[in-house]
C-alpha cells in the first residue's frame, strides 16, 4: 500500500476529512518574509521547498497521521481476510487427503473458497479505489487552497512570483536568499482554521 505516499508525492500538500474538527489551540503569528530585490525593476521573486512546506504544515501533519492511520486499517483488513481464506484452504486440504470428505461436501468447500477469494478481492478492489478517490479529491481541495493562500502571501507581502522548488519541479537552482518556506509556512499555519473551514464547506 506505497500508493499513498506517492500520491501524497505529488501534490504540494494533503487535504483534511470532513471528520476532522478544527485545532482548538492557539494559532501561531505568521513570520514576515525578508526576500532580496534583484535588478529586475524591482521585480521580487520568492520561492518555498515542497517537502519543507509538508514536514512544516501542522494542517497537512495531521491530514497525512489521518491518512496513513485509513491506510494501515484497510491493509491489516486485507491481511485478515487473506489468512482466513488460507487456513480454509489449508484446513479443508488436510480433510481432502485425509478422505473425511464426501463428493457432495467437497463441491460445498470449493464453493465456498470461491466465495471468499471472490469477497477479498472485491474488498481490496471496492476499498482500495474509494480509500485514493477520497484521497485525491481531499489533495485537490488542499492543493487549491495553498495556491489561494499563496497569492495571498504574495500580495500581502508585495512578491512578484512565488515558486515552488521540490524534486521533479522546474526551477534546479534559485538563492536561498529568495528561500521564504519558513515565513510561508508559518502564514498557512497562521491560517489554519481558515483553510480547514473552507475544506470541510465543499
Amino acid at each position: 500500500m506505497k500508493k499513498f505516499v506517492y500520491l501524497i508525492a505529488t501534490v504540494t500538500v494533503i487535504a483534511g476529512f470532513t471528520s476532522c474538527k478544527s485545532s482548538t489551540k492557539k494559532e501561531e503569528q505568521p513570520i514576515p518574509p525578508t526576500v532580496e530585490k534583484r535588478d529586475l525593476g524591482g521585480l521580487k521573486i520568492a520561492y518555498y521547498h515542497s517537502d519543507s512546506l509538508k514536514e512544516q504544515f501542522t494542517y497537512f501533519k495531521n491530514q497525512e497521521a489521518i491518512v496513513t492511520k485509513k491506510q494501515k486499517a484497510f491493509q491489516q483488513e486485507v491481511e485478515r481476510r487473506t489468512k482466513e481464506y488460507q487456513n480454509f484452504i489449508v484446513r479443508n486440504n488436510e480433510k481432502l487427503q485425509s478422505g473425511m470428505l464426501s463428493q457432495n461436501e467437497q463441491m460445498q468447500i470449493q464453493q465456498q473458497a470461491q466465495r471468499l477469494e471472490a469477497d477479498l478481492m472485491q474488498y481490496q478492489q471496492a476499498q482500495g479505489a474509494k480509500l485514493e478517490e477520497e484521497t485525491l479529491k481531499k489533495l485537490e481541495a488542499i492543493s487549491k487552497k495553498i495556491e489561494a493562500f499563496g497569492k495571498r502571501f504574495c500580495e500581502e507581502n508585495k512578491i512578484d512570483i512565488l515558486l515552488i522548488h521540490g524534486p521533479g519541479g522546474q526551477v534546479n537552482y534559485i538563492s536561498p536568499a529568495m528561500d521564504v518556506t519558513r515565513s510561508f509556512t508559518s502564514y498557512l499555519n497562521a491560517h489554519q482554521s481558515e483553510i480547514e473551514a473552507d475544506i470541510q464547506k465543499k
